[in-house]
């Protein structure tokens, strides 16, 4: 019998080790972690996340991982959970694009949570990260984009990315790791039918990704098995998620190439699919200089899944609108950006904005599919009440790692999703202080400041 993927991969994670990976590696674990506590901090005030952070306070545990949001400790999975939610619910966490797979919300949230648990150092957690990264995006390469069409991905592979980060903090053997990816395996859910009501389960996807995926390696700690073939078995996450799904995905470039430096950053305060027409309908704006009034008709083409998830044509609530390239791309005309302040419940029902929104079409094309997921394309045509015709495509929005934004950029996100968030500039400080101390790691133990 052949050597098992989850084999493969145990082999990998427990090699890893960071004064071996390329520079460019370690410093992408560091922006990813910079990225992902903006987004838990932020995302900690809105609803689903103070739901579950109450749910937590109720059933509180061993308090030893923080709940960033709350600044309050409690046991590893309930802090995974929180800060899992928290860092999806704005729809400013990072984007693998290629996988259409957001990796820091389950995987950091996982990796964090042990991490304090088991005192791990600086190092080892960036290891972890790396490893997560790694073997979440690999799986969901490797199902894409069939599986997309039922399954959020970010829940269903992020719970493996998540048991591979915490199998790694806790030092598992390879055949631990195998039986940790067999109940991460049997764990991995989160259905897209939400969309269709606006239900508060997207975020709830990666929290419980984050949950099930350290449960999965504490459980396989303590002598737990799972199954061995979860991937390409029988009756496993291949065959019985996705259509053709490519085992080679996973096992290419293993330990060679590291999937991290591919991660997206995203800008704009909505789905990923928005983000290109977004950065074009900006620049159009800002060359044709007119306003939204003297804007005849705007034509998006794009692919088939940017339209599936991302084209509501009449968004009436503010979810809607961050799935809406319609509202995205005239608020983008309109205000010149499309972060939070451009997503509230009376810019929804701006007559402006409503009428721009409404004169915008959709078009989807088989270049555009053809292009997809390599490229997350779009071909904005413009036509002007004075005749005008203004017409351009990209393949990549800023932030995306073939264009990306510096360390800056990023500090800058955090420091305005921070200063939204509920914690006060004390407390922002404190995990700013933690984020820096990643730049240089090392091997003394993880600090995240005093939470209570």
């Amino acid at each position: 019998m052949t050597e098992s993927l989850s084999v493969a991969i145990a082999r990998y994670a427990t090699g890893v080790k960071l004064e071996r990976v390329p520079e460019e590696v370690a410093r992408a674990a560091y922006r990813a972690v910079l990225d992902w506590a903006g987004s838990v901090l932020r995302g900690g005030r809105e609803l689903p996340a103070v739901l579950a952070a109450g749910l937590v306070e109720r059933w509180q545990g061993a308090p030893v991982a923080t709940v960033l949001p709350t600044w309050r400790r409690t046991s590893p999975p309930w802090a995974a959970l929180v800060n899992g939610m928290a860092a999806h619910i704005v729809e400013m966490d990072d984007l693998h694009r290629a996988s259409t797979f957001h990796p820091a919300a389950p995987i950091i949230s996982a990796a964090l949570a042990a991490a304090e648990d088991v005192g791990a150092t600086a190092k080892e957690f960036l290891e972890a990260v790396i490893v997560g990264y790694d073997v979440g995006i690999r799986i969901a390469e490797a199902v894409n984009p069939s599986h997309y069409r039922f399954w959020h991905n970010t829940g269903t592979c992020g719970t493996f990315g998540a048991a591979a980060a915490v199998a790694k903090l806790l030092k598992l053997s390879e055949e631990q790791i195998v039986h940790a990816l067999g109940s991460a395996g049997t764990q991995a859910a989160a259905l897209w039918e939400f969309m269709r009501d606006g239900a508060m389960s997207k975020p709830l996807h990666t929290g419980k990704a984050a949950f099930n995926g350290l449960l999965s390696a504490y459980l396989a700690q303590g002598g737990f098995t799972g199954a061995t073939r979860i991937l390409e078995g029988e009756q496993g996450f291949f065959r019985a998620m996705a259509e053709n799904a490519d085992p080679s995905k996973v096992t290419d470039g293993l330990g060679e190439h590291f999937k991290i430096v591919e991660n997206d950053f995203k800008l704009h305060a909505c789905c990923g699919h928005t983000h290109t027409a977004i950065d074009l309908a900006i620049e159009a704006a800002r060359e044709l200089g007119v306003p939204a009034e003297q804007v005849r008709r705007i034509t998006v083409e794009t692919y088939r899944d940017a339209v599936q998830v991302a084209g509501k044509t009449d968004p009436r609530t503010v979810y809607e609108a961050k799935f809406s390239i319609p509202y995205c791309v005239a608020i983008g005309w309109i205000r010149g950006r499309a972060f939070l302040d451009e997503f509230t419940p009376e810019l929804v029902a701006d007559p402006q904005v409503r009428a721009l929104l409404g004169r915008v079409r959709l078009q989807v094309t088989d270049e555009m599919n053809a292009r997809y997921p390599q490229a997350w394309p779009a071909r904005l045509t413009v036509e002007t009440a004075d005749g005008r015709v203004w017409t351009k495509e990209a393949d990549h929005p800023l932030g995306s790692w073939r264009n990306p934004v510096p360390d800056t950029g990023l500090w800058e996100k955090f420091d305005v999703l921070a200063a939204g968030g509920t914690l006060d500039p004390d407390k922002v400080a404190l995990v700013k202080e933690f984020i820096r101390s990643l730049e240089q790691p090392a091997d003394a133990p993880l600090a995240i400041g005093r939470a209570a």
